[in-house]
């Protein structure tokens, strides 16, 4: 099977360094028109420049590809907007967006501004919003759409002095979660990537040798795989050093308690048999949650669940 994107528009945010640039250039490699959006700020979200975005372009045009460039901010409703409405009336639709753009504003939570946390949830989190928002109606008329969102191991299990970026990336699977239910009839995919790699991001965040193992070109087969027209749904694929693996959010079968027992003494005394994994499910929207602990309080009763 050979994935392509021939005759696919795709838009690719933060695409002008790192990531967002490795899977800009996959795309257009395998067929894709892109639009190539940077703000062309620092790390920390300030300043802008349209060179990186360019440049990118020119390497996606010289290898025969078709590309275009875009400084839109996408915190900026107004400014993503006129991005996707420039990228119908150039090339008439828009299969894919790849939510990568981000910021970091590292501090302990002790000493991190309330300014820092915000900026941080704004780019990464609300930015994504912005951007899935003004793509969403194209791909519902158009019937069809595929969306990455970037999240991270810090959102998924923690990292010290990043509560803000975690935060924001653990906001985007619970987005990703509601619009997989809300897509599904538009054939609209949704899917998490939480990256790893040696990128202007991470680079004093880790040790050299480390850093030499992560080239952000290990990453974006993943990437591709996410937004291809054969896609999964609703899957967070980690992906480093071209090792791959899936994070699943699993729930325990748990335990009723009597009402005697119902109280937090109950509780702590039965900690150990309602975390038991023996039974966990995984669950596909949130409703499943309150039908498993209502069924057992039915059970509890000799009744039969509804």
């Amino acid at each position: 099977m050979s994935i392509r994107f021939d005759g696919r528009v795709a838009i690719v945010t933060g695409a002008g360094q790192g990531l967002g640039r490795c899977h800009a250039l996959g795309l257009a490699e395998r067929g894709a028109k892109v639009v190539v959006n940077d703000l062309g700020g620092a790390r920390d979200g300030t300043g802008a420049s349209g060179e990186a975005a360019q440049a990118v372009v020119e390497e996606i045009r010289l290898a025969g590809g078709d590309a275009m460039a875009n400084g839109a901010n996408v915190t900026d409703a107004r400014a993503v907007q006129a991005m996707v409405q420039s990228t119908v009336e150039t090339w008439g639709r828009v299969d894919i967006l790849v939510n990568n753009a981000g910021i970091l504003r590292d501090k302990t939570f002790a000493k991190m501004e309330l300014d820092d946390f915000r900026a941080v949830v704004e780019v990464h989190l609300l930015g994504s919003v912005v951007c899935t928002k003004a793509v969403w109606p194209v791909m519902r008329e158009q019937g069809y759409g595929r969306i990455a969102m970037t999240t991270s191991s810090s959102g998924l299990y923690g990292n010290f002095g990043q509560s803000n970026y975690g935060a924001a990336k653990m906001g985007l699977v619970g987005l990703m979660n509601t619009l997989v239910l809300e897509g599904k009839k538009f054939d609209i995919r949704v899917n998490c990537l939480a990256p790893a790699a040696a990128t202007r991001m991470t680079e004093d965040l880790m040790p050299p040798q480390i850093l030499d193992l992560l080239a952000p070109e290990a990453v974006t087969p993943g990437l591709l795989y996410l937004v291809s027209e054969d896609a999964p749904n609703r899957s967070i694929l980690a992906a480093a050093a071209g090792s791959f693996a899936r994070a699943i959010v699993y729930e325990t079968a748990g335990v009723h308690l009597s009402a005697e027992e119902l109280t937090p003494e109950g509780v702590a005394k039965h900690w150990a048999a309602i975390g038991d994994p023996e039974g966990q499910e995984e669950y596909l929207e949130g409703g499943q949650q309150p039908e498993n602990l209502l069924r057992r309080a039915a059970e509890s009763r000799g009744l039969k669940p509804g």
